[in-house]
């Protein structure tokens, strides 16, 4: 595994590569890697023959308050745990590289609408920031595709339309949430949890689990459920931000044409924000 951390060098290699018309996928990580992050590199490996992954934390996608100075880094570990997977390029851009005119006076790419709804109206610019950063990401890659978890569904979502919108080259994958034995989706910031929270933390997964067994059944009395099942979510000890049922294709509130929906929610055990997804076909 070669690891670069200048975008010159990086776009030699991909000059190699594009020479020998040998397919290139990339994903993207803000390191901290578990075991969700290598099922998406395992994915890659199976559609092309060139793997690049990316380590950056990236600040523009962090709100005042959140945990940018905290979130977790575990960089040689990561390291190892690439290499043992056979990763060609491992991607580690600095800071100062990727803004070189500093944070406020980025050039930057917002999605309307799916930024600002659910998650973005949580996170204000949060979206803006991801939709950057991965544009920027693109741009120096190059890749033929790009390998995204469904467990940051709304994510998935504004990037998939920031690459049709912007006429971009490449195919973007969705791969299904890696879980814990109990549920709990898993993310990096789980590591925030201490030992009271992690028992509580898969209860939002079980909550929209239940929401979907009942929708399945024939339920669609949305307003009321998310009403219900919030208040399910703080009496289980979250914080609740959001319980909603949306179109999966769209993320607006469904229709009655809608066959495929997402149930999503989040919620905070103390300062540490969970959010989960499942996607219901009706």
């Amino acid at each position: 595994m070669q690891i670069v951390s200048d975008i010159q060098s990086l776009r030699e290699l991909r000059r190699e590569w594009q020479t020998g018309k040998q397919a290139i996928a990339f994903v993207p990580t803000m390191g901290n890697l578990h075991n969700g992050h290598l099922k998406l590199v395992k994915e890659a490996k199976k559609h092309a023959s060139k793997v690049v992954v990316s380590i950056f934390v990236n600040p523009l996608q962090f709100g005042p308050d959140e945990d940018l100075d905290a979130y977790p880094r575990t960089m040689e570990q990561d390291k190892a745990s690439l290499a043992e997977l056979g990763v060609d390029v491992l991607f580690m851009p600095k800071v100062e590289d990727i803004y070189s005119r500093g944070l406020e006076q980025q050039t930057f790419v917002e999605v309307p609408g799916l930024s600002y709804m659910i998650c973005g109206a949580s996170r204000p610019g949060h979206f803006r920031g991801v939709a950057t950063i991965v544009c920027k990401l693109f741009n120096m890659v190059q890749p033929n595709m790009a390998f995204f978890g469904e467990k940051d569904f709304q994510q998935l979502q504004v990037i998939k339309a920031m690459v049709t919108d912007l006429s971009m080259n490449l195919t973007i994958h969705g791969v299904p949430t890696e879980r814990e034995a109990d549920g709990l989706a898993m993310s990096s910031r789980n590591n925030y949890l201490n030992e009271e929270q992690r028992e509580i933390a898969p209860g939002l997964y079980q909550l929209i689990s239940n929401m979907a067994v009942e929708i399945k059944s024939g339920r669609r009395d949305f307003s009321i459920m998310i009403q219900e099942y919030r208040l399910r979510l703080a009496s289980i000890g979250f914080k609740p931000d959001y319980i909603d049922i949306r179109s999966a294709s769209s993320l607006l509130q469904p229709s009655h044409e809608d066959k495929e929906l997402v149930i999503l929610g989040a919620g905070f055990l103390g300062k540490t924000r969970i959010i989960d997804n499942i996607q219901v076909e009706i």
